[in-house]
């Protein structure tokens, strides 16, 4: 497969994965995190705001990789 071809390819699995990731950050958010205290909040949206990254990593890769001659 041709890096352009994979860069579509990623970038449309990359918007419907962030799509899935979003709408479970807000019910996580909504049900738990909302009576914890304001320092347990803040950690919390840490985690969540940088952790949809390690799942999409090696997609990321993927994408870049050259192609073969």
């Amino acid at each position: 497969m041709r890096m352009r071809t994979r860069k579509l390819v990623g970038t449309i699995v990359m918007l419907v994965f962030i799509g899935f990731y979003v709408l479970f950050a807000m019910a996580a958010a909504e049900g738990t995190i909302t009576r914890a205290p304001k320092l347990l909040q803040t950690v919390f949206y840490i985690v969540l705001g940088l952790v949809w990254i390690l799942p999409l990593l090696p997609l990321i890769r993927w994408m870049g990789k050259p192609d073969k001659t």
